[in-house]
Protein backbone atom coordinates (compact mmCIF):
# COMPACT_ATOMS: atom_id res chain seq x y z
CA UNK A 1 0.00 0.00 0.00
CA UNK A 2 1.17 2.99 -0.90
CA UNK A 3 -0.18 6.80 1.33
CA UNK A 4 1.10 10.54 0.07
CA UNK A 5 0.99 12.92 2.48
CA UNK A 6 0.88 16.63 1.23
CA UNK A 7 0.85 19.69 3.19
CA UNK A 8 -1.93 22.03 2.74
CA UNK A 9 -2.95 24.66 4.53
CA UNK A 10 -0.63 23.89 7.44
CA UNK A 11 -2.54 20.79 7.72
CA UNK A 12 -1.24 17.03 6.63
CA UNK A 13 -3.54 15.28 4.07
CA UNK A 14 -3.58 11.84 3.04
CA UNK A 15 -3.85 10.39 -0.88
CA UNK A 16 -3.73 6.97 -1.51
CA UNK A 17 -2.17 5.95 -4.72
CA UNK A 18 -3.11 2.88 -7.15
CA UNK A 19 -0.89 3.63 -10.02
CA UNK A 20 2.17 5.72 -11.28
CA UNK A 21 -0.35 8.53 -13.05
CA UNK A 22 -1.85 9.56 -10.00
CA UNK A 23 1.59 9.67 -7.91
CA UNK A 24 3.12 11.87 -11.00
CA UNK A 25 1.41 15.38 -10.68
CA UNK A 26 1.67 15.12 -6.35
CA UNK A 27 4.18 17.06 -4.53
CA UNK A 28 4.63 14.90 -1.57
CA UNK A 29 6.61 15.73 2.15
CA UNK A 30 6.16 12.28 3.26
CA UNK A 31 5.62 8.93 1.26
CA UNK A 32 4.99 6.14 3.25
CA UNK A 33 4.96 2.38 2.16
CA UNK A 34 3.59 -0.39 3.82
CA UNK A 35 4.55 -3.80 2.43
CA UNK A 36 4.99 -2.30 -0.48
CA UNK A 37 4.75 -4.12 -3.97
CA UNK A 38 7.85 -4.15 -6.32
CA UNK A 39 5.46 -2.08 -8.75
CA UNK A 40 5.05 0.42 -6.08
CA UNK A 41 8.45 0.49 -5.75
CA UNK A 42 8.92 1.06 -9.17
CA UNK A 43 6.99 4.01 -9.46
CA UNK A 44 8.88 5.51 -6.78
CA UNK A 45 11.87 5.25 -8.61
CA UNK A 46 10.43 6.30 -11.95
CA UNK A 47 8.60 9.11 -9.66
CA UNK A 48 11.80 10.34 -7.37
CA UNK A 49 14.77 8.48 -8.72
CA UNK A 50 14.87 6.57 -5.50
CA UNK A 51 15.96 2.47 -5.59
CA UNK A 52 13.99 1.12 -2.77
CA UNK A 53 16.59 -2.19 -1.75
CA UNK A 54 14.55 -5.24 -1.05
CA UNK A 55 15.86 -6.28 2.17
CA UNK A 56 15.85 -2.50 3.53
CA UNK A 57 13.85 -3.67 6.38
CA UNK A 58 15.24 -6.82 7.26
CA UNK A 59 16.22 -7.72 10.59
CA UNK A 60 19.62 -9.42 9.89
CA UNK A 61 21.11 -5.66 8.94
CA UNK A 62 24.43 -5.12 10.74
CA UNK A 63 24.52 -2.24 13.28
CA UNK A 64 26.47 0.19 10.94
CA UNK A 65 23.60 0.15 8.48
CA UNK A 66 20.92 1.29 10.97
CA UNK A 67 21.96 5.15 10.16
CA UNK A 68 24.20 6.39 7.36
CA UNK A 69 24.10 8.74 4.27
CA UNK A 70 24.41 8.11 1.04
CA UNK A 71 24.05 9.58 -2.64
CA UNK A 72 22.50 12.55 -0.99
CA UNK A 73 19.86 10.68 0.53
CA UNK A 74 19.82 9.76 4.95
CA UNK A 75 19.09 6.32 5.55
CA UNK A 76 17.57 5.16 8.85
CA UNK A 77 16.55 2.42 10.25
CA UNK A 78 14.50 2.20 13.61
CA UNK A 79 12.31 0.00 15.61
CA UNK A 80 8.44 0.67 16.67
CA UNK A 81 6.34 -0.97 19.05
CA UNK A 82 3.07 -1.90 18.63
CA UNK A 83 1.44 -3.27 22.09
CA UNK A 84 -0.72 -6.21 20.78
CA UNK A 85 -2.74 -7.75 23.35
CA UNK A 86 -1.35 -11.28 21.75
CA UNK A 87 2.31 -10.45 20.84
CA UNK A 88 3.71 -7.23 21.56
CA UNK A 89 6.19 -6.84 19.32
CA UNK A 90 9.00 -4.11 17.97
CA UNK A 91 8.57 -3.10 14.24
CA UNK A 92 11.41 -2.45 11.94
CA UNK A 93 10.76 0.87 9.65
CA UNK A 94 13.11 2.17 7.72
CA UNK A 95 13.14 5.65 6.58
CA UNK A 96 15.06 8.04 3.55
CA UNK A 97 14.92 11.69 3.44
CA UNK A 98 15.46 12.31 -0.46
CA UNK A 99 14.72 15.60 -2.19
CA UNK A 100 13.06 16.90 0.86
CA UNK A 101 10.56 13.96 1.15
CA UNK A 102 10.29 11.27 3.79
CA UNK A 103 9.91 8.06 2.59
CA UNK A 104 8.97 5.21 5.34
CA UNK A 105 8.79 1.45 4.53
CA UNK A 106 7.56 -1.04 6.54
CA UNK A 107 5.41 -4.56 6.57
CA UNK A 108 2.67 -3.47 8.70
CA UNK A 109 0.75 -0.44 9.58
CA UNK A 110 1.68 1.12 13.57
CA UNK A 111 -0.05 2.78 15.84
CA UNK A 112 2.37 5.91 16.17
CA UNK A 113 2.38 6.51 12.49
CA UNK A 114 -1.53 6.81 12.87
CA UNK A 115 -1.49 8.62 15.63
CA UNK A 116 0.90 11.41 13.77
CA UNK A 117 -1.99 11.35 11.10
CA UNK A 118 -5.23 11.98 13.31
CA UNK A 119 -2.62 15.16 15.09
CA UNK A 120 -1.45 16.18 11.60
CA UNK A 121 -5.22 16.72 10.48
CA UNK A 122 -6.34 18.45 13.58
CA UNK A 123 -3.72 20.57 14.42
CA UNK A 124 -2.66 22.93 11.91
CA UNK A 125 1.14 23.98 11.24
CA UNK A 126 2.37 21.16 13.60
CA UNK A 127 4.45 19.86 10.16
CA UNK A 128 6.23 22.06 7.91
CA UNK A 129 9.19 19.42 5.98
CA UNK A 130 9.81 16.50 5.80
CA UNK A 131 12.20 16.37 8.90
CA UNK A 132 9.30 17.73 11.13
CA UNK A 133 7.78 14.58 9.90
CA UNK A 134 10.36 12.40 11.00
CA UNK A 135 10.80 14.60 14.72
CA UNK A 136 7.10 13.96 15.23
CA UNK A 137 7.17 9.96 14.70
CA UNK A 138 9.77 9.56 17.01
CA UNK A 139 8.16 12.47 19.28
CA UNK A 140 4.98 10.18 18.84
CA UNK A 141 6.70 7.08 19.32
CA UNK A 142 8.15 8.23 22.95
CA UNK A 143 4.67 9.38 23.81
CA UNK A 144 3.33 5.89 23.00
CA UNK A 145 5.87 4.23 25.02
CA UNK A 146 4.97 6.35 27.70
CA UNK A 147 1.53 5.41 27.68
CA UNK A 148 2.43 1.77 27.27
CA UNK A 149 4.15 1.97 30.43
CA UNK A 150 1.40 3.25 32.06
CA UNK A 151 -0.90 0.40 31.22
CA UNK A 152 1.94 -1.78 32.79
CA UNK A 153 1.53 -0.36 36.23
CA UNK A 154 -1.83 -0.82 36.27
CA UNK A 155 -1.57 -4.52 35.46
CA UNK A 156 0.94 -4.90 37.96
CA UNK A 157 -1.09 -3.04 40.21
CA UNK A 158 -3.77 -5.85 39.51
CA UNK A 159 -1.13 -8.53 39.49
CA UNK A 160 -0.10 -7.30 42.91
CA UNK A 161 -3.42 -7.26 44.59
CA UNK A 162 -4.36 -10.81 43.42
CA UNK A 163 -0.96 -11.82 44.72
CA UNK A 164 -0.19 -10.11 47.75
CA UNK A 165 -3.85 -9.10 49.50
CA UNK A 166 -5.54 -12.71 48.50
CA UNK A 167 -4.78 -15.95 48.94
CA UNK A 168 -2.94 -17.85 46.80
CA UNK A 169 -3.49 -21.04 44.88
CA UNK A 170 -1.52 -22.74 42.03
CA UNK A 171 -4.34 -21.40 39.43
CA UNK A 172 -3.99 -17.87 40.70
CA UNK A 173 -0.08 -18.29 40.52
CA UNK A 174 0.01 -19.67 37.40
CA UNK A 175 -2.37 -16.89 36.07
CA UNK A 176 -0.18 -14.15 37.70
CA UNK A 177 3.61 -15.72 36.49
CA UNK A 178 1.79 -15.05 32.91
CA UNK A 179 0.61 -12.24 33.73
CA UNK A 180 4.17 -10.87 35.15
CA UNK A 181 6.15 -12.47 32.70
CA UNK A 182 4.24 -10.60 29.19
CA UNK A 183 4.66 -7.12 31.40
CA UNK A 184 8.42 -8.20 31.89
CA UNK A 185 8.63 -8.58 27.77
CA UNK A 186 5.98 -5.45 27.55
CA UNK A 187 8.93 -3.59 29.45
CA UNK A 188 12.19 -5.31 27.55
CA UNK A 189 10.21 -3.98 23.90
CA UNK A 190 9.91 -0.66 25.51
CA UNK A 191 13.17 -0.01 26.79
CA UNK A 192 14.72 -1.08 23.28
CA UNK A 193 12.19 0.70 21.61
CA UNK A 194 13.29 4.33 23.12
CA UNK A 195 16.88 3.20 23.32
CA UNK A 196 16.50 2.90 19.20
CA UNK A 197 14.94 6.53 19.17
CA UNK A 198 17.27 8.13 20.88
CA UNK A 199 19.75 6.61 18.74
CA UNK A 200 17.83 7.82 15.96
CA UNK A 201 17.49 11.22 17.33
CA UNK A 202 21.10 11.66 18.18
CA UNK A 203 22.23 10.80 15.15
CA UNK A 204 19.99 13.41 13.14
CA UNK A 205 21.24 15.82 15.46
CA UNK A 206 24.98 14.76 14.78
CA UNK A 207 24.01 15.04 10.91
CA UNK A 208 23.38 18.72 11.43
CA UNK A 209 20.26 18.42 9.05
CA UNK A 210 17.94 20.60 11.88
CA UNK A 211 17.34 23.90 12.31
CA UNK A 212 17.49 25.35 15.75
CA UNK A 213 13.89 24.78 16.10
CA UNK A 214 13.85 21.19 15.38
CA UNK A 215 17.16 20.69 17.45
CA UNK A 216 15.49 21.84 19.94
CA UNK A 217 12.99 19.38 19.88
CA UNK A 218 14.88 16.85 19.20
CA UNK A 219 16.38 17.75 22.51
CA UNK A 220 13.39 17.57 24.36
CA UNK A 221 12.62 14.20 22.98
CA UNK A 222 15.56 13.18 24.10
CA UNK A 223 15.05 14.17 27.49
CA UNK A 224 11.54 13.10 27.26
CA UNK A 225 13.45 9.64 26.41
CA UNK A 226 15.28 9.81 29.43
CA UNK A 227 12.21 10.10 31.57
CA UNK A 228 11.40 6.74 30.87
CA UNK A 229 14.31 5.12 32.07
CA UNK A 230 14.20 5.62 35.45
CA UNK A 231 10.53 3.83 34.87
CA UNK A 232 11.45 0.99 33.48
CA UNK A 233 13.82 0.80 35.79
CA UNK A 234 11.51 0.72 38.69
CA UNK A 235 9.07 -1.81 36.84
CA UNK A 236 12.04 -4.20 36.23
CA UNK A 237 12.85 -4.13 40.09
CA UNK A 238 9.04 -3.82 40.83
CA UNK A 239 8.41 -7.68 38.32
CA UNK A 240 10.92 -9.44 39.92
CA UNK A 241 9.47 -8.94 43.57
CA UNK A 242 6.24 -10.05 42.09
CA UNK A 243 8.29 -12.66 40.41
CA UNK A 244 9.67 -13.77 44.02
CA UNK A 245 6.56 -13.28 45.78
CA UNK A 246 4.60 -15.51 43.40
CA UNK A 247 6.91 -18.83 43.22
CA UNK A 248 7.47 -18.58 47.04
CA UNK A 249 3.76 -18.44 47.33
CA UNK A 250 3.64 -22.05 45.08
CA UNK A 251 6.63 -23.09 47.46
CA UNK A 252 4.87 -22.55 50.31
CA UNK A 253 1.52 -24.47 49.22
CA UNK A 254 3.84 -27.45 47.74
CA UNK A 255 5.62 -27.49 51.31
CA UNK A 256 1.87 -27.67 52.77
CA UNK A 257 1.71 -30.70 50.43
CA UNK A 258 4.89 -32.72 51.32
CA UNK A 259 3.77 -31.79 55.43
CA UNK A 260 0.72 -33.57 55.12
CA UNK A 261 2.33 -36.50 53.32
CA UNK A 262 4.99 -36.27 56.42
CA UNK A 263 3.42 -35.87 58.92
CA UNK A 264 1.35 -38.91 58.11
CA UNK A 265 4.02 -41.19 57.32
CA UNK A 266 5.34 -40.75 60.41
CA UNK A 267 2.46 -41.05 62.46
CA UNK A 268 1.62 -44.71 60.18
CA UNK A 269 4.91 -45.83 61.47
CA UNK A 270 4.32 -46.94 65.10
CA UNK A 271 1.19 -48.96 64.16
CA UNK A 272 3.19 -50.49 61.12
CA UNK A 273 5.66 -51.40 63.68
CA UNK A 274 3.36 -52.94 66.16
CA UNK A 275 1.58 -54.77 63.08
CA UNK A 276 5.13 -56.22 61.95
CA UNK A 277 5.75 -57.86 65.37
CA UNK A 278 2.68 -59.45 66.26
CA UNK A 279 2.88 -60.45 62.66
CA UNK A 280 6.07 -62.50 63.56
CA UNK A 281 6.61 -65.98 63.13
CA UNK A 282 6.43 -67.39 66.69
CA UNK A 283 5.67 -70.91 67.77
CA UNK A 284 2.84 -69.63 69.23
CA UNK A 285 0.72 -66.98 68.38
CA UNK A 286 0.42 -63.91 70.85
CA UNK A 287 -2.65 -63.22 69.88
CA UNK A 288 -4.50 -66.40 70.57
CA UNK A 289 -2.13 -67.41 73.55
CA UNK A 290 -4.12 -64.88 75.42
CA UNK A 291 -7.71 -63.96 75.66
CA UNK A 292 -7.66 -60.15 74.62
CA UNK A 293 -4.65 -60.52 72.05
CA UNK A 294 -6.40 -59.33 68.97
CA UNK A 295 -8.50 -56.70 70.88
CA UNK A 296 -4.92 -55.12 72.50
CA UNK A 297 -3.12 -55.48 69.70
CA UNK A 298 -5.26 -53.34 67.69
CA UNK A 299 -5.74 -50.73 70.58
CA UNK A 300 -2.33 -50.43 70.97
CA UNK A 301 -2.40 -49.85 67.09
CA UNK A 302 -5.18 -47.24 67.39
CA UNK A 303 -3.15 -45.27 70.54
CA UNK A 304 -0.01 -45.32 68.52
CA UNK A 305 -1.83 -43.50 65.56
CA UNK A 306 -4.02 -40.61 68.03
CA UNK A 307 -1.06 -39.96 69.87
CA UNK A 308 1.11 -38.58 67.32
CA UNK A 309 -1.36 -36.74 65.66
CA UNK A 310 -2.56 -35.07 69.16
CA UNK A 311 1.35 -34.37 69.35
CA UNK A 312 1.64 -32.76 66.19
CA UNK A 313 -1.91 -30.86 66.75
CA UNK A 314 -0.54 -29.63 69.87
CA UNK A 315 2.79 -28.01 68.30
CA UNK A 316 0.49 -26.44 65.64
CA UNK A 317 2.20 -28.40 63.00
CA UNK A 318 -1.16 -29.30 61.56
CA UNK A 319 -2.59 -26.07 60.98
Amino acid sequence: MLNVFTLANGRLFQEEIDSLDELTPVRPVWVDLEDPTPEEKGWIAVRFGLVIPGDIIDDDLEESARFYEEDGAIHIRSDFLIDDDETPRNVRVAFILHQNVLFSIHREDLPVFRLLRMRARRIPALIEDAKDVLLKLYDADAEYSADTLEGIYDDLEKVSQRVLKEEVNDQAAGEALAAIARQEDLNGRIRRNVMDTRRAVSFMMRARMLNADQFEEARQILRDIDSLDSHTAFLFDKINFLMDATVGFININQNKIIKIFSVASVALLPPTLIASIYGMNFQYMPELSQKWGYPFALGLMVLSIVTPFWYFRRKGWLK
